[in-house]
This record gives structure tokens, sequence and C-alpha cells, in this order.
């Protein structure tokens, strides 16, 4: 039998692999479709031939080595972007393997390269004060005054992904006695996150704001087209109505992203256990979300003090947690 060309294993990599089999976000698709093209074409400069001429045995170790080396010298990435390449070539290199036997070797010795060490990036968040200064600065009468004012409370109460607040679908809310709303994020999972009802009402608003009946379908936040708001879309709101917060010491602009770090303090100084706080946000690994323990001066000067040796005006450790005593947290965890 005729083993398959490089073109046709790349192909059944996008087409089958990645989209069919692991069910991958488009997004994530495309990372690896950029790190793939960049390697093919450092390949091909490397071999002074044509993409469409390489063949399999053309992806050598040094090869993508060499790339990854490349990809920090010449091209100027960082190392978490160089240490995300590795992993999309790690993955493509052992696809090649489970259909070409023949390239075990060149795949373990792919596997086998390390992810470089790098210092955890630091994480902004907002204080309350900042937030409070925000939504009170926030236009009333112009259009789209309704739609920002929801999206803006409505990152800060879930703490969701752009992407997936870009996906949100008017059949993803619950807006009912219990409001409550089904994100969809990474690796294809669904979560629920319980909305306040400040929330609720402004989503209510704003979906009756134009008096058009919505569709289940229909996007909950939609540009001047009516169509969905994009994540770049999600962006310039953000950023525009943030641009006031942006000042020393904080001399960096304001991404949704900063809303999602906003949520996780903020849900770690209310007392709510670090676990709750990860299906909040959809982490898969409690070490993502233990990292926001070490972020927040407040909360080390909260567990400073609740450590304290009992004394005549000290109580020593707390009895209770506070989560433990929030009904609408607990009925919340009751009804998942």
């Amino acid at each position: 039998m005729k083993p398959p060309t490089l073109g046709q294993l790349v192909y059944a990599f996008f087409a089958d692999h990645l989209t069919a089999q692991r069910g991958l976000r488009p997004l994530t698709i495309k990372s690896y479709r950029d790190t793939l093209r960049l390697f093919l074409q450092f390949v091909a400069a490397d071999a002074r031939r044509a993409i469409s001429r390489l063949i399999l045995e053309d992806l050598t170790f040094e090869r993508a080595l060499a790339f990854l080396a490349h990809l920090e010298t010449e091209r100027g990435n960082h190392i978490r972007t160089r240490n995300q390449r590795r992993a999309a070539l790690h993955m493509f290199f052992a696809y090649l393997v489970s259909r070409v036997p023949e390239m075990l070797a060149v795949g373990e010795r792919v596997a086998a390269i390390p992810t470089k060490r790098v210092p955890p990036a630091e994480t902004f968040f907002l204080e309350r004060e900042e937030l409070s200064a925000l939504f009170a600065k926030l236009p009333a009468h112009r259009w789209g005054a309704a739609r920002d004012r929801a999206l803006l409370l409505f990152l800060y109460n879930t703490g969701a992904r752009v992407q997936e607040v870009a996906d949100l679908r008017v059949t993803n809310l619950d807006l009912g006695p219990q409001p409550r709303v089904h994100l969809h994020g990474k690796g294809d999972k669904w979560r629920t996150c319980p909305l306040w009802a400040e929330t609720a009402q402004q989503l209510r608003a704003l979906l009756d704001t134009d008096h058009v009946t919505r569709g289940p379908n229909d996007p909950v936040f939609s540009s001047r087209s009516r169509g969905a708001l994009t994540r770049f879309g999600i962006y310039k709101v953000v950023r525009r109505h943030t641009a006031q917060l942006v000042s020393a010491p904080r001399p960096r602009r304001i991404s949704p992203h900063i809303f999602r770090h906003t949520t996780a303090v903020h849900l770690l100084n209310a007392g709510v256990e670090v676990n709750v706080i990860r299906g909040w946000l959809g982490h898969v690994s409690l070490d993502t979300t233990n990292r926001y323990a070490e972020i927040n001066v407040h909360a080390k000067e909260a567990a400073l003090r609740a450590c304290q040796p009992p004394t005549e005006s000290s109580e020593g450790f707390p009895r209770q947690p506070a989560w433990r005593s929030d009904k609408t947290l607990l009925d919340w965890l009751a009804s998942l």
C-alpha cells in the first residue's frame, strides 16, 4: 500500500484529527494552522524547494529544533509563543507517527524537546473602587449604551472568556427566578454560571431594547448591523469605556481578560473556595486558579489576620468560611 503524502497527512491532520476526532474550537485550530504554516515555510527555505515539493523525510528533528530557535532569534517571539508552537509541533509529529510508523524515531526526539521555563506573567485586575467609577461614568443616552452596560456587567459577573461572550446566544440565557447562563468554553466544554439579579435585569432590558423578537440562536450582544459582536468588537467596547482608568500606576490598556482576573480575585476575597472559582471560570487545572491567591496583597493580609493566635482581641481561626453562610451561593451549588 502506497504511504500517504505529506500534503495528504497535513490535510487529514486538520480536517479529521483536530476537527472531527479532538473537536477543537476554530480559534485553536487556527493557532495550529499558523504554527504549521510557519514550520513548513521554514523547512522549505532550509531545503531550498517549494512547500508543495516537500516530503516526509524533510521533517527532521534538527529542523524542528532549528525552527523553534528561529522563532526566538529571527522572529523575536516570546518564550511563551515558542512553547505554544512547540506544543503544536508535538501534536503534529505524534499524528504523523500514528499514520506513518517509520516516523517514530523522529517523533520521539521532537516529543523530547523541553518546554522552556518562563516566569508567570504579571496578572492585572481592577479594584472595587475602579469598577464603581467605571459603571458610574457609563453613558446612558446613546446608541449601544444598554448593550455596553450589560456587556461589562456580564464580563465581571461571569469572568467569561471573550470568545465565550462573542459566542453567547439567547438560548444560553436562563433569566428566570434563579438566573444563570450556559457558557461554551475551551475543549468544547459547557459550564453554568449564576447571574446577579442586576445582570439579569440588564440583559432583559437589552433584549427588549429594540422591540424586535429575537430567536433562540440570535446573539445576545450584537453590533449595529445586528450581527454578533466579535471578540475584537468586545475589545473595542471594553477599551473605550476603561480608557479613563489607564494611568499610573496602571499604564497598560484594559482588556476583557482583565475582567476575568478581576472576577477571580474578588471571588477569592469574598471567601469563595478555590474549587468553586475553578468551576466558575472553567479552568481545567486547579493550578491555574491557585495563582490568583498569589497576586492580591489584600488576600495575604486577610490570611495573616486569620492566622493570629487567640487573644482577647482576636478569635483566632474563623470557625466557618464566609462562603458556607452565603445562601445564594449554596443554592446555586445545589442546583448544578
